[in-house]
């Protein structure tokens, strides 16, 4: 199989009353903050390691935040489903429209992508203010954020997400994995 079909929330929610599997390739700090009840875990930054798939399951039903990640990634998907699979159409955002169940635990931060998009974002309007209010010297902050942008995007790493991976607020997700959030 080398591309998976999209299926709509009302079908994928039948689909797992009859027993597909759901699961879920958000990254842990998504995926412990909300989630779909009962989507099993596996981030497709570890999809290498292991296959989501298990003996015994017959279908499963791959989602992620919007529906784009998995349609990105549906060849290497359908790669380790090795079953009938498919992928869940507008993923947990279109879920939560038809007001189908979520597990949420707002004590968990927020995922790191926004976190990172935060303090980005925050940074370059602070070099700009300050730039423009205080001294133009300040506009060297924007560019030194945008050129740490540009080195993420390419190296593919993040030290503004390894910095904010060791602040305080973020240490409760890496032990939430077995944390059971209230249902919704």
């Amino acid at each position: 199989m080398s591309a998976l079909k999209s299926i709509l929330p009302e079908q994928a929610a039948e689909l797992i009353r009859a027993g597909a599997v759901l699961v879920d390739i958000r990254e842990l700090d998504e995926h412990v903050r909300e989630r779909i009840p009962g989507a099993r875990h596996h981030a497709l930054s570890t999809l290498d390691t292991v296959s989501p798939a298990r003996p015994g399951d017959d279908v499963l039903i791959f989602h992620c935040k919007s529906g784009a990640r998995t349609q990105a990634n549906a060849s290497r998907l359908a790669a380790a489903a090795n079953c009938e699979a498919y992928v869940l159409e507008g993923g947990i955002e279109a879920w939560k429209k038809l007001k189908l169940p979520i597990a949420s635990d707002r004590k968990q931060p927020i995922a790191m992508a926004r976190q990172v998009q935060i303090l980005a974002g925050s940074l370059v309007l602070l070099g700009m203010l300050l730039g423009f209010l205080v001294a133009p010297a300040f506009y060297v902050l924007s560019a030194f954020v945008g050129a740490g942008l540009v080195f993420a995007g390419v190296t593919d790493t993040c030290a503004s997400a390894r910095l904010l991976a060791l602040m305080p607020w973020n240490r409760v997700a890496t032990s939430a994995a077995a944390h059971t959030p209230k249902a919704r």
